[in-house]
């Protein structure tokens, strides 16, 4: 059996990453679940699958896990460092499916005890790809992408040299926003922005990608994961999200990776490679599908897409200041302290400022020091927020 331990158990990709093992609970033994405040799903799960641990991010409700999970032999534990300890338990395979730069850390973990990680915590590529990857080499680890499109990236490589690539083109399905007029944006509301046209997925990740800030932070993920310089990363808006995305090479193929809108596609075949197996997902009926459609991404209506960019050519620690930048103004989108356009002024405001401070934007990339840069920029996203609230 496989030792396996899902890090963001109740998040959507967590749950799908759980629908997959409970299909098959004979070949997988269940270390560790983390999760934040669904008390009642960790537990379920945790029980359901016979986790040896179950881990609370919430350190107020570890009463209420420990109630949960009585009557059994099931470790529990809460707060940001067990969570680390989770990471750091022993098995084959590793889910890192947490949500923002907080999952940086246990996926950091994972890595230092050489195992596989499927990474589907894209914030550890954007803050911190460098170190994120040279521990991986170093403890002699498996990274494995589980974004759909990385994951679709990576599966297109396959046999391939990266000597032979000219480009990498992702996708986007353009979120809740693609069709509307540019000047009705900024009265967009928080529940038409939490609206995914195509896909079921959080409330945070459905609205960055209505501001496309999720293609951006995907942007700058596949240039620290495959190490393609930025001008040959490209972004077409593809409403059907059935093409994941494209790979073209020097002699003009492009290879296409094409399938359902459905996380368990990425999620299966990380869990499983290096083979392909049965997946409980809709077979295309391309016949039926009639047309797939794509057009360039206009920076007015996504400017993330244009901060990115900026973010690839500062280097150094900008993708953390843009992570946290990103999450702060998200959060005051959701509280109602601004407007949707808004978010992208916060962050590139954030960037600015953090910039003309000498010696943290240009420091060494190591763990303390992406954690701090990551304080400093929600604190200074933060004040950009209650200026412009008034």
């Amino acid at each position: 059996m496989r030792r396996v331990s899902v890090l963001g158990a109740t998040g959507s990709i967590g749950q799908n990453t759980i629908d997959l093992i409970k299909r098959a609970p004979k070949e997988y033994d269940v270390v560790a679940l983390t999760g934040a405040r669904n008390i009642a799903q960790l537990a379920r799960d945790a029980i359901d699958l016979d986790a040896e641990i179950a881990v609370t991010a919430d350190d107020t409700l570890l009463d209420d896990l420990r109630a949960a999970l009585e009557g059994t032999d099931i470790g529990a534990a809460a707060g940001s460092d067990a969570i680390v300890e989770a990471a750091y338990r022993p098995a084959d395979w590793i889910m890192s499916a947490i949500v923002g730069a907080a999952g940086l850390a246990p996926g950091m973990a994972a890595l230092a005890q050489g195992t596989t990680l499927a990474l589907a915590n894209k914030e550890s590529l954007v803050c911190a790809g460098g170190l994120l990857l040279q521990t991986g080499r170093a403890h002699n680890a498996t990274i494995l992408p589980v974004d759909s499109e990385h994951s679709a990236v990576f599966q297109a490589l396959v046999g391939e040299r990266m000597e032979a690539v000219e480009r990498i083109i992702i996708t986007a399905s353009g979120g809740a926003f693609r069709d509307w007029p540019i000047e009705d944006l900024p009265q967009a509301t928080l529940a038409q922005a939490s609206n995914h046209p195509n896909w079921d997925m959080g409330q945070r990740i459905t609205i960055d990608s209505a501001s496309m800030f999720n293609k951006a932070m995907e942007v700058i993920e596949t240039r620290e994961f495959f190490g393609v310089p930025p001008e040959q990363i490209e972004v077409l808006v593809h409403p059907q999200s059935m093409i994941h995305a494209l790979v073209g090479f020097h002699d003009g193929a492009l290879m296409a990776h094409v399938g359902p809108a459905d996380m368990r596609h990425a999620i299966g075949y990380a869990l499983h490679h290096p083979h392909r197996r049965d997946l409980p997902v809709e077979r295309l009926d391309l016949a039926a599908i009639g047309r797939l459609d794509f057009r360039a991404p206009d920076d007015r209506r996504w400017p993330a897409l244009r901060i990115a960019r900026d973010v690839m050519a500062r280097r150094g620690l900008s993708g953390a200041v843009f992570n946290a930048a990103k999450e702060t103004a998200l959060d005051g989108f959701i509280a109602g302290h601004i407007g949707f356009t808004q978010m992208s002024d916060i962050v590139a405001d954030t960037l600015e400022a953090l910039e003309a401070q000498p010696g943290h934007i240009d420091a060494t990339m190591t763990l303390d020091n992406v954690l701090h840069i990551d304080h400093l920029a929600r604190k200074a996203a933060q004040a950009a927020i209650q200026k412009r609230a008034g």
